[in-house]
């Protein structure tokens, strides 16, 4: 408390966002002048908004989920988040919290919490997991009415990309400004950002981390994304992380590069003296088996499955390979101690915490269950007569709710509560009718 108390008068801090993230993966939380903070240190907060959903609403179960009485849960800042607020208007400084419920437990409701279990279950076995997330997003034109298709962002040219320009410098240049000052807030909070590229769509980019700690590098993603939203509105753009934003466009993921290593000694758990690993088979095996119950983590909104289309550089199959883009588990190439996992199934509009905990929990019951994966695929997967995985959010929902080694995992509360927000969220958007219903079934049926 001492050297934080330093920081903040060093930084001449007024103001705190005490945060944590809800089941979408938004920021929720309190702000309060830096005196009052540091005199409560552990706030209070609902507990009801970790089962709302992304409409704003509750979901059908609500008060099995929680307290009928509304009650409050407690806040624990980790003081490992701690960051500055590059953006704000005042000297403004940010903490991640933990969540506790009124036994002093971790709330089981909670992402964080949810993360830090399935994290807990590889220290007991001497296992650390190594992960490293690539987000995919798009810049776009602001639009404040959701009837109007939305379009990528005009650079500084003055002209909008109509062509694929993927890894062009010149395409990454014309949106310098904005990038220039994304960089500037993500080293003014201290995140491990590293290489920056133009992807396949137009004004879609992707932002690479470097490996650490799923949990860090989770709240990394969670406070990446507010930080990249910032830096597009100061330059009249937005930016969004929904999985498929635009029809004709590819969609945005967050690939997941994984990797265990020996807790004592930091040997790579995936390498064989140069060849993979009876245990990196048996991770794989977890991946391949139990990703198409988990698909709703990594696929957790009604737009997501949008992405999961033929020939739109979208995983749809269960296929691995080495270096191979085209199979929805990809092994890249790298030296021994490099040995990892890509899982190219999550989209950008994750919540990070649910991601990385899913895909190291399919993992962790591929190894306790000691499974073997499929032969690995050369050149393209060959075309499936149908794709693989869910096509909807409700039959994802289905699929883990029928999955019970990954409900127990993931906690059974918690995925009743998962479940309900995202079948609320489903309902909701199910009584919408679209224009394409309009147009073609209105006189024609």
């Amino acid at each position: 408390m001492t050297e934080f108390e330093a920081f903040l008068k060093e930084h001449s801090i007024t103001e705190i966002e005490s945060t944590l993230a809800d089941m979408t993966g938004n920021a929720r939380g309190k702000f309060y002048p830096t005196y009052k903070f540091l005199a409560e240190l552990f706030g209070r907060i609902p507990e009801t908004i970790l089962v709302q959903s992304v409409t704003g609403d509750w979901a059908d179960n609500h008060y099995e989920l929680v307290d009928a009485s509304d009650r409050d849960m407690e806040l624990h800042p980790d003081p490992n988040t701690f960051r500055l607020v590059p953006w704000a208007d005042e000297p403004t400084a940010q903490i991640i919290n933990d969540c506790y419920d009124k036994s002093g437990q971790l709330h089981p409701l909670a992402s964080r919490t949810i993360l830090r279990n399935i994290l807990a279950l590889f220290a007991k076995e001497g296992i650390t997991p190594v992960i490293a997330p690539e987000v995919e997003f798009y810049l776009i034109d602001p639009n404040t009415d959701p009837d109007y298709e939305l379009k990528p962002a005009v650079g500084r040219s003055g002209k909008r990309e109509t062509s694929r320009r993927s890894y062009s410098i010149d395409a990454v240049n014309e949106f310098n400004p904005v990038i220039d000052t994304l960089y500037s807030y993500c080293e003014a909070q201290g995140l491990d950002v590293d290489t920056l590229i133009h992807e396949s769509g137009a004004a879609q980019m992707e932002i690479n981390f470097i490996h650490g700690d799923p949990l860090d590098l989770a709240d990394q993603v969670f406070v990446f994304k507010r930080t990249l939203r910032e830096a597009a509105m100061k330059h009249g753009m937005y930016a969004t992380f929904m999985a498929k934003p635009m029809q004709h466009e590819p969609g945005s993921a967050m690939h997941i590069h994984q990797s265990l290593v020996d807790s004592k000694t930091g040997k790579n758990l995936f390498d064989n003296n140069g060849s993979p690993s009876e245990l990196f088979y048996h991770y794989l095996g977890g991946l391949q088996k139990y990703t198409p119950n988990a698909i709703s983590f990594f696929a957790p909104n009604v737009n997501s499955y949008r992405r999961f289309s033929p020939d739109m550089a979208a995983p749809i199959n269960m296929q691995w390979g080495f270096d191979n883009r085209t199979a929805g588990l990809r092994i890249p190439f790298s030296a021994p101690e490099g040995t990892r996992i890509e899982n190219r199934f999550p989209g950008a509009d994750c919540n990070p915490y649910l991601a990385i905990a899913a895909t190291l929990a399919c993992g962790y019951l591929g190894i306790k269950q000691k499974l073997q994966p499929t032969e690995p695929v050369e050149g393209k997967t060959p075309p499936s007569e149908e794709v693989e995985i869910a096509r909807t959010l409700e039959e994802g929902l289905r699929l883990l709710e029928e999955c019970q080694p990954l409900c127990d995992i993931m906690g059974e509360h918690f995925v009743k509560a998962f479940m309900g927000v995202k079948r609320s969220e489903f309902e909701t958007f199910n009584r919408v009718i679209s224009s394409w219903e309009r147009e073609h079934l209105l006189l024609n049926v």
